[in-house]
């Protein structure tokens, strides 16, 4: 089975946001650390930091400790929050009414076709289930996995990027 087609940028804002969701209260990571941490380009991060800023999913802090935090609780940002920061909000599917061409063309224009509803339902339904994830869900699962070695290697981490 192939994976859903996005963009990169959408998987690497997600990670973003599940590390700041790690920070402790008053500190923020810039993006070259969050480059850094999953060995990305920092200035491809650093363009998807600021989509996320735009969108309101995290708050820029300027100064020598500056960097990006999450602007809500993680519990209050979800997987599609994310999306839409990167990709906008419009529809992943978009018809091209490509049964108006070949030598048998449908001219039925007042309904969509059969494949393009299939299309839309499968979408409504993607967005709803990324609706209810939370980055808050994400880290939970994440942190019942990590073994006390890789815990204490990130929060060394962490503790030296803060």
């Amino acid at each position: 089975m192939s994976a859903m087609r996005m963009n990169e940028g959408v998987e690497w804002a997600a990670h973003a946001c599940a590390l700041l969701a790690l920070l402790p209260e008053g500190k923020a990571l810039s993006a070259a650390a969050l480059a850094e941490f999953h060995e990305l380009p920092r200035a491809y991060m650093a363009k998807h930091m600021q989509a996320l800023a735009k969108a309101g999913v995290v708050v820029s802090i300027k100064g020598p400790r500056g960097g990006y935090r999450l602007a809500r609780p993680a519990d209050a940002v979800s997987l599609w929050d994310v999306r839409v920061a990167i990709e906008g909000p419009g529809p992943d599917f978009r018809c091209q009414e490509i049964r108006r061409n070949g030598p048998c063309p449908s001219h039925d224009t007042g309904k969509p076709c059969t494949i393009a509803k299939a299309f839309w339902d499968a979408e409504r339904a993607y967005q709803a289930q990324a609706r209810s994830v939370a980055i808050a869900d994400i880290v939970a699962s994440l942190a019942a996995g990590v073994n006390p070695a890789r815990a204490e290697r990130f929060n060394t981490w962490l503790a030296a990027n803060t």
